[in-house]
């Protein structure tokens, strides 16, 4: 009778360990639905700490990379660092895989899928991002001086036709875009045309092909801090839109 019972014992152990785990992560989301974080030019991924808590806390597993934005040009930020990061995490990801962007990380992005076919793309949201280039580069390009100073990548931000973001053309992905109205930097803004955020003018963070698009009353720091802004940030990626008039 010992036997018996510590034979059913002993196969409920072994049920118990060899069965695949098959509950629901936080509010249903997949544990296999993965979110990559790029931050803006001359940041870190410390910059987006309270966006990966916010987007980690709702089940969704968060890949923040870090990338040496003030040290090479665009093309090569793509190709040679953040291409290979993706590759690698993938293998991890086996469902759907997102990206969520500040600033020039937007611009990485759009590079990288131009050049990458992604079979498991799932949607882009970008914060801030300069889709039509920034004044502010084309000034401190027209400066000797300044433009000896700058980043690679930052000199490549023009809003011209040479400018890369004005070359990558439309969008071919699923992108929503947040652009923030508020600025703290009356220098900057002086310079920039219509409203901005002290960076980046609204009008700028426009892309030809994006699925959705809206302005919250951030400034170009304060938009990756803002809980409004992430909870539009995890309204997108989990339906493909904005929350508007609200």
């Amino acid at each position: 009778m010992r036997k018996s019972a510590l034979s059913i014992l002993l196969a409920l152990a072994c049920w118990a360990v060899l069965t695949p785990y098959s509950g629901s992560p936080a509010r249903g989301r997949s544990k296999a639905e993965c979110v990559v974080l790029l931050h803006g030019i001359g940041r870190s991924p410390r910059s987006l700490g309270r966006l990966e808590s916010g987007l980690s806390e709702r089940g969704y597993r968060v890949f923040n990379l870090d990338y040496p934005s003030t040290k090479f040009p665009i093309e090569y930020l793509a190709e040679e660092v953040l291409h290979p990061q993706v590759e690698r995490l993938r293998k991890e990801c086996p469902g759907k895989v997102h990206f969520v962007t500040h600033s020039m990380g937007g611009i990485v992005v759009r590079y990288y899928l131009q050049h990458h076919d992604l079979a498991e793309l799932g949607r882009v949201v970008m914060l801030s991002p300069p889709n039509g280039g920034s004044e502010l580069a084309d000034l401190l390009n027209r400066s000797i001086l300044f433009k000896w100073f700058m980043a690679p990548a930052g000199r490549q931000l023009g809003t011209d036709e040479e400018g890369l973001p004005r070359r990558l053309g439309a969008a071919n992905f699923e992108v929503g875009i947040i652009a923030g109205n508020k600025s703290y930097n009356p220098i900057n803004s002086l310079i920039l045309e219509g409203p901005d955020d002290g960076t980046v003018t609204v009008e700028s963070t426009k892309l030809p092909g994006m699925k959705d698009w809206i302005v919250i009353g951030c400034s170009h720091r304060s938009i990756i801090r803002s809980q409004e802004v992430i909870s539009q940030v995890i309204h997108f990626l989990r339906s493909g839109s904005f929350r508007h008039g609200r």
